[in-house]
């Protein structure tokens, strides 16, 4: 793993919302803003940008947590503007808050968390889970 961030570096990530991000369940569309569940994607993947930049290639990261408080709506079309910043790097762990913003108005406020392992050790978990 290469340890080239600290605590306080800062990932951005910028995502329009379409119509795959929309609050929708098994009988359709809730809402035409926003959903959560894409919003907690996003929040996941601005965080993930250090992982690509860190892990090794016989490495992997592996999502270990993700909360979400959703204070606004994001309406279809608007760009969402999402800021990660380190708030934990030790070891194999990267924990993050993310800020996500239409304009200046903050839409969410999350956390996430990753760990950084061997392919080889999450396939061997990942099988030993097939034969449970």
């Amino acid at each position: 793993m290469n340890s080239k961030f600290s605590l306080g570096d800062v990932k951005k990530f910028s995502k329009t919302v379409n119509e795959i991000d929309l609050a929708r369940f098994e009988d359709g569309t809730v809402h035409k803003v926003y959903g959560t569940f894409a919003l907690g994607r996003d929040a996941e993947w601005s965080s993930r940008l250090f992982v690509l930049e860190m892990k090794e290639n016989d490495e992997e990261g592996i999502g270990t947590f993700l909360n979400i408080t959703h204070h606004s709506p994001a309406l279809l079309g608007q760009e969402v503007n999402f800021t990660a910043t380190i708030y934990q790097l030790e070891k194999n762990i990267i924990n993050c808050s993310v800020i996500a913003k239409v304009g200046n108005r903050i839409i969410a406020e999350c956390s996430t968390g990753q760990k950084i392992i061997k392919k080889e050790k999450l396939n061997l978990l990942f099988e030993s889970l097939e034969n449970n």
